[in-house]
């Protein structure tokens, strides 16, 4: 019996190179700047072996979410208007928010959950988090579940 698909989301900085100069070449074969798989791996410095390798197991994680809900969660300071300012931020991009849970702050510190549904017109929610983590008052940012 095949072992079930296993999905894990990383930050770029711990994908090694390989990988992002494949999702670098189908990004250029998509956008018709290079015309075969050659010339895009050529372009970015990789063997087409290690491109057909990698090609179906590698993608920016906007372009696979749309059309799906992803969970989020992170730690926020029990300030005035915070979490206003977290949801802000979430329809600044475009995202829509189907649930929000927020717990009773502990210490000052309050656990929250958000579910947002990605739509074609959504911006890119690495970024969306992204800013989230560097909003004043935010920690630990993280994706708990994508379907």
């Amino acid at each position: 019996m095949a072992e079930p698909t296993k999905y894990f989301v990383v930050t770029k900085k711990a994908v090694p190179e390989v990988l992002l100069k494949v999702v670098e070449a189908k990004r250029l074969l998509e956008s018709g700047k290079v015309p075969t798989i050659q010339d895009a791996v050529d372009r970015v410095g990789i063997s087409r072996s290690s491109f057909y390798k990698y090609k179906d197991d590698i993608f920016p994680f906007h372009d696979n979410s749309q059309g799906k809900t992803i969970t989020f969660s992170m730690q926020i300071d029990d300030e005035p208007g915070l979490l206003s300012d977290v949801l802000k931020i979430v329809a600044q991009f475009g995202a829509n928010i189907l649930t929000i849970h927020q717990s009773i702050p502990i210490n000052g510190i309050a656990a929250l959950s958000v579910s947002v549904q990605v739509l074609q017109t959504t911006g890119n929610i690495s970024d969306m988090l992204d800013e989230m983590a560097n909003q004043k008052g935010v920690h630990g940012v993280k994706i708990l579940a994508k379907e």
